[in-house]
């Protein structure tokens, strides 16, 4: 068990490693060649609307429709990263943890709200697999990514059910679970264990960073107060008619097609990464990205970078050191063209011989 006094930098993101560069960005999750012709037209065609305040009453009934539950168990908001912030701030906790390593925004969010946090640090020698009994049994909010970022490990929903107890707020980070085909281990539309909040972003699959929309799936009460801490209209026309349109049976369809060529596409970078000595991947990887470990990795990430290459860069995640680099996953084309810069850079930054 950690506290939160070490020096990680929290508030650093993906998007930092590849703004203001022409670079191959393998450093921010979001699916390429996002979002659809289908679902830019949907957007557009909200933008008439614009005169008129949000309503979010469409778009709350398809999220509630699209897991099987009442509207009253559903909050939209201004992407997932907004939801760690009301979480900090609306609920009444005095005993936060955080599994690490994982999404760095819950517990920035906290620290914000003035929360002391306790870590949960899970190990690389353990394959970064959540043992609930690691977690304090006092603690009464408990934050978990799954699949999580930068791990790409995928935790068994009967595992993360030993954490829900009454008195306790378990929220599951399932930002990439729609990657995955059928969605395996969700407890999305889960209402029969106490405590359990899911939140959910539209931003990866469908390639909305830029419109801010997610949603949460929890008890009436906690989503009731989840929104009276909200401003007024924090979600706008356009993410609304998004969010309304990624929860039609055609979307849904089309979103699980595009994670099956993920998992495709994951196997085919998997199997160049085991091509290098140098290179121990955290296996099996779930999602659509995959953490490896380099000796020297922060001088094979400039030479990268060099190469023309973006890397996510692991030493801002509490659990892991300089190390560690996130790749997201990408079609082959690209993948085959960054295994070769890898190759190179590896040689360039001294981590190998160049007789290979």
């Amino acid at each position: 068990m950690h506290t939160d006094t070490d020096t990680h930098d929290l508030r650093h993101h993906g998007d930092a490693e590849v703004r203001d560069e022409k670079l191959t960005d393998l450093a921010v999750n979001v699916r390429s060649h996002t979002p659809p012709a289908w679902l830019r037209d949907r957007i557009a065609d909200s933008l008439t609307g614009l005169a008129a305040y949000p309503d979010a009453r469409a778009a709350r009934a398809a999220v509630a429709g699209r897991h099987g539950l009442p509207v009253e168990h559903v909050l939209l908001t201004a992407g997932a990263a907004e939801a760690f912030v009301l979480l900090a701030r609306a609920l009444r906790i005095r005993r936060p943890v955080v599994v690490h390593p994982q999404f760095t925004e819950p517990e920035a969010a906290l620290r914000d709200a003035g929360h002391r946090v306790r870590r949960v640090l899970l190990r690389a020698s353990d394959g970064f697999r959540l043992d609930p009994a690691a977690v304090p049994e006092d603690a009464d909010l408990v934050v978990v990514g799954n699949p999580t970022n930068p791990t790409s490990v995928l935790h068994p929903a009967a595992t993360l059910a030993r954490l829900a107890r009454p008195g306790r707020t378990l929220v599951v980070d399932e930002a990439f679970m729609d990657a995955l085909p059928g969605e395996p281990e969700s407890l999305a539309g889960r209402t029969d264990l106490p405590g359990v909040v899911v939140l959910r972003s539209l931003t990866k699959t469908w390639g909305l960073a830029g419109l801010r929309i997610g949603y949460v799936l929890g008890p009436p009460a906690t989503i009731a107060a989840l929104e009276r801490a909200q401003p007024l209209w924090p979600v706008s026309t356009p993410a609304l008619a998004a969010a309304e349109a990624c929860m039609t049976g055609a979307a849904l369809a089309e979103a699980e097609q595009a994670a099956h060529r993920i998992g495709v596409e994951r196997d085919h970078l998997l199997a160049g990464l085991a091509e290098f000595d140098e290179v121990r991947v955290v296996t099996p990887a779930a999602g659509p990205f995959v953490l490896v470990r380099i000796e020297g990795a922060a001088a094979v990430r400039e030479r990268l970078r060099s190469l023309g290459f973006a890397a996510r860069r692991g030493d801002t995640f509490p659990g892991l050191g300089p190390e560690w680099l996130r790749l997201a996953v990408r079609d082959r084309a690209t993948t085959n063209r960054f295994l070769q810069a890898l190759d190179q850079a590896l040689v360039m930054a001294g981590c190998t011989s160049a007789e290979r």
